[in-house]
Formats: structure tokens, sequence, C-alpha cells
């Protein structure tokens, strides 16, 4: 093995601890905060024009 597969093997790691933690700590926390609001807004957009609030009937 030369010596610059051992230089690109280590920056290849490097970048992928980087990108693990980007999607660990950024999007993934951002991705469920988008889907669950995403989704509190979906029903109650069903419950204004729709259906009326829960007991509703």
């Amino acid at each position: 093995m030369r010596n610059s597969d051992a230089v690109e093997e280590k920056e290849r790691a490097k970048y992928e601890w980087g990108s693990f933690l980007f999607i660990a700590v950024c999007l993934f926390p951002i991705l469920a905060v988008a889907l669950v609001g995403g989704y509190g807004f979906l029903i109650w957009a069903i419950q204004v024009f729709f259906l009326g609030p829960p007991g509703h009937g």
C-alpha cells in the first residue's frame, strides 16, 4: 500500500465522521421537528376546515 493511500483513508475517515456528526446532531433533529410540526399542522387544519374540534358531534 502506498503512503498516499493511507493519507486518503485518514481524510475519508475524517469526512465520514464529519458527515455522521452533521446528520446526527443537525439533520435528524431538524427533520424530527419538521415532521412532528407538519403532522400537528395537518391535524389542526383538518379540524378547522373539515371535522370540527374533538368531541364536537
